[in-house]
């Protein structure tokens, strides 16, 4: 569908193994993926948000009754590596020790149930397996994928609990207060012990980018920042008594830049920088030095530091991507309505007529803004194309809304797209509105 409608990447949040987490940025291992994407027999499910862990249990249940059935087909080299084991490991002590933190585990038996490890590294072959198949099709279609690497790991993950020397668990990984978060934040997530990541030849990254090399062609580097310096919040502290780590601003450029290079020097992936925020100005020099896009939102492009008028898109440097929202930001349609001063203004940026209700016709040209700036790459989030349809989108903008960052949600990280694949496929409408965008300049 993306070659006939002329598009040519498709753009993914994480897929790796959170467990019961809904969120993908909260994963138990930064190499495996998670058994809730494998694909199963097609079956009509038509609650308005994904059913998270009633998918997940009724998954296990199939994916265990065809691992007794099917366990012979898995390929012996995939099953011998060494991150496997140590995932398969992970995931048989979690479930001995119902499913608390490593740090809390009583129950470490010192022989492990043979085929519960097996089981755990045959659904990862087959989770593999089909993607490699998808990225098959993608290849032969002239389609990019683009994965998403977050930054951090969860602290109760197979990754620290098997190389706690590579992370310094007194500390925690957040950002500090600003405008939108005034006591900051606290993700939870250990920070990275550089020095020891280094004199081990960064083989930890090495081997996590070239199993996502794999399955993408582009990826997403999840908050790019943190690689020359993150903020580091001290075990039992608040966000607000955080320090950034190297303490040292001499050192956050030489650091970042040690750490992207060895990056791009060991995949054949091109990454494009998740950049949003306060970025220190030689931040994005280096991203530049090192040929990293960033990331544009169209909304938050102003000239900040002087009227804090909207930047037109076409200025935009061609170094970069365009995107209308992000999984994080409100939906397009609810920044239209709490925000009317700053819509009319962006209206005026992009040379459109402003309407006070986002109408049909305003979002296609907001879209078409989207398609024709400077940038080098433009991708948005699917539903923004469905919305210009109201038969293809929630009644409430709200439910088009994938994650509020900063709060637990149960609806976080549920949302579902209100057309099946088959009718996004199928629908005229549609399919004419991505051609006129992927077509001439405006």
């Amino acid at each position: 569908w993306c070659k006939e409608v002329g598009f040519d990447v498709i753009q993914l949040l994480p897929l790796n193994d959170s467990g019961h987490d809904t969120s993908p940025y909260s994963a138990h291992s930064a190499m495996a993926l998670h058994p809730i994407y494998v694909s199963l027999p097609y079956k009509q499910d038509d609650s308005q948000r994904v059913q998270y862990h009633q998918v997940l249990k009724d998954k296990e249940l199939l994916l265990r009754r065809h691992f007794k059935e099917n366990r012979s087909s898995a390929n012996p080299a995939f099953m011998k590596q060494e991150w496997l084991d140590g995932y398969a490991r992970y995931k048989v002590l979690k479930d001995l020790n119902n499913q608390l933190p490593w740090w809390e585990w009583k129950n470490i038996p010192k022989t492990l149930p043979e085929e519960e490890l097996e089981y755990h590294k045959f659904v990862q072959y087959l989770c593999y397996e089909q993607f490699g198949e998808v990225k098959k099709a993608a290849d032969e279609a002239g389609i990019m994928l683009k994965g998403d690497i977050p930054i951090l790991i969860n602290r109760d993950s197979a990754d620290v609990w098997q190389h706690p020397e590579l992370f310094d668990l007194s500390y925690s990984a957040g950002a500090p207060p600003d405008y939108y978060a005034q006591e900051g934040q606290n993700w939870g997530f250990p920070i990275y012990r550089w020095d020891v990541l280094e004199k081990r030849g960064y083989s930890w990254w090495k081997e996590r980018l070239q199993l996502a090399e794999k399955l993408y062609h582009i990826y997403r580097l999840d908050h790019i920042v943190g690689f020359f310096r993150i903020w580091a919040i001290p075990e039992g502290k608040k966000a607000t008594e955080g320090f950034f780590i190297p303490e040292n601003r001499d050192e956050w450029i030489p650091q970042g830049e040690k750490i992207l290079r060895m990056m791009i020097e060991s995949c054949s992936m091109q990454a494009i920088g998740e950049d949003l925020g306060d970025i220190p100005p030689d931040v994005r020099t280096c991203m530049s030095r090192l040929g990293i896009p960033g990331t544009k939102v169209m909304r938050w492009e102003k000239n900040w530091h002087t009227d804090q008028s909207f930047i037109k898109p076409d200025q935009y440097p061609p170094l970069s991507m365009t995107t209308v929202s992000t999984h994080d930001s409100e939906p397009l349609e609810m920044w239209w309505d709490n925000a009317p001063a700053e819509a009319e203004a962006f209206c005026k940026a992009i040379d459109i007529p402003y309407t006070p209700l986002l109408t049909p016709k305003t979002r296609r040209a907001v879209l078409k803004a989207s398609h024709t700036s400077a940038s080098s790459y433009h991708i948005n989030l699917l539903q923004e194309y469905l919305d210009v349809f109201t038969e293809l989108t929630w009644p409430d903008p709200e439910d088009d809304r994938i994650n509020i960052p900063g709060l637990v949600l149960d609806r976080n990280w549920t949302y579902r797209f209100r057309p099946t694949l088959q009718e996004i496929i199928s629908h005229p409408g549609l399919k004419e509105l991505m051609l006129q965008l992927t077509s001439s300049p405006k």
